[in-house]
């Protein structure tokens, strides 16, 4: 099940990153909504809250459903129907749906059949495999081409950094039965994957591709057993091990991203994605008190595997793309 995730762009660049066509062919950036409630992190649980894409009209309801909005969301779904004052008196884990039941449970049926349909956004997410020494935790993301390296240019219309990690998600809005501000909350749908990637059972539903997203958000062109049937897994996706620093959630710095070694005696052949990853860590150097929060995602750390402090992580990653340990970014094959 999907309990962890990563969204460190800031909220302009997160909204260059979500650009889009319109039904008329059109470049267009979503708007946010009350952008000044998103904090990026590197280390989002449950009950924190993060960006998800939605069709406007669930807000104005004579927009164009294909018209895109983004909004700051708590994550673990309150349903509209929830009669209690608070909503942390929830007795259910509703941070994900199974796909396969989630027309048969209230908590999302509900939601589901109104069209409540959005997109979670993430640089990626985390999930543990069991070794015989405990768990390891891997961040799991979108393969990135060469263009996720290249420096951002002044006037620069199309996104050319990260990749976002696109995840299927049903959104409500529960109101509290005293009176108050509405709350926004959404669920991520999971699928089986116990096929396609050995130690997850369920991952997110990863919407690939700008037409499944299309798809998925407007639900008043495209019926819901339509849109249901793009909740697939995916193959399209990489990983590596990163330190069991990202276990604790107190903990929201790079190094919960950046790439470690495991073990010691096999060779490490760089893949694409792992050259990405060091492209990142070139790029932004530690230590840089001058870095804004909407700058590039900073894939480093200062405390992984360091015999000095002078060295920074792309040092690091160079001599572990160079020398032993296992490889930190697998493609992976089904």
């Amino acid at each position: 099940m999907c309990g962890r995730t990563a969204c460190s762009l800031g909220a302009d660049n997160l909204r260059r990153a979500c650009a889009y066509r319109d039904r008329r062919g059109l470049r267009r950036q979503p708007e946010w909504i009350q952008a000044e409630r998103y904090r990026p992190s590197y280390n989002k649980g449950p009950q924190s809250h993060g960006p998800v894409l939605l069709s406007r009209r669930h807000l104005q309801q004579d927009a164009d459903s294909s018209e895109r909005v983004l909004m700051d969301m708590r994550w673990g779904l309150v349903p509209s129907w929830f009669k209690k004052d608070d909503p942390s008196k929830m007795q259910f884990n509703t941070s994900n749906c199974r796909s396969d039941t989630m027309l048969k449970k209230s908590s999302y049926k509900g939601a589901l059949l109104k069209g409540k349909r959005c997109v979670v956004l993430a640089d990626g997410f985390y999930e543990w495999q069991q070794h015989s020494g405990g768990k390891q935790p891997y961040f799991i993301y979108f393969p990135q081409t060469k263009d996720a390296m290249a420096e951002e240019k002044e006037g620069d219309e199309e996104w050319r950094g990260w990749r976002l990690l696109t995840m299927a998600g049903i959104f409500d809005c529960w109101e509290p039965p005293s009176g108050g501000e509405m709350l926004y909350t959404y669920t991520i749908i999971t699928v089986d994957a116990s096929k396609d990637v050995s130690f997850i059972h369920h991952m997110p539903a990863i919407l690939d591709g700008d037409e499944a997203i299309r798809k998925w958000l407007d639900f008043a062109e495209v019926p819901i057993q339509e849109a249901v049937n793009l909740i697939q897994p995916t193959e399209n996706i990489v990983f590596h091990p990163v330190s069991t620093f990202v276990n604790s959630m107190r903990n929201n710095t790079p190094e919960c991203l950046a790439p470690i070694k495991l073990g010691a005696k096999k060779e490490v052949k760089a893949t694409p994605s792992s050259k990405v990853m060091l492209g990142w860590l070139k790029n932004s150097q530690e230590g840089s008190p001058q870095k804004k929060e909407n700058d590039l995602p900073r894939w480093t750390s200062q405390f992984i595997h360091s015999p000095s402090p002078k060295k920074t992580s792309a040092d690091i990653l160079q001599q572990w793309l160079g020398k032993e340990g296992e490889s930190a970014a697998k493609k992976h094959k089904a």
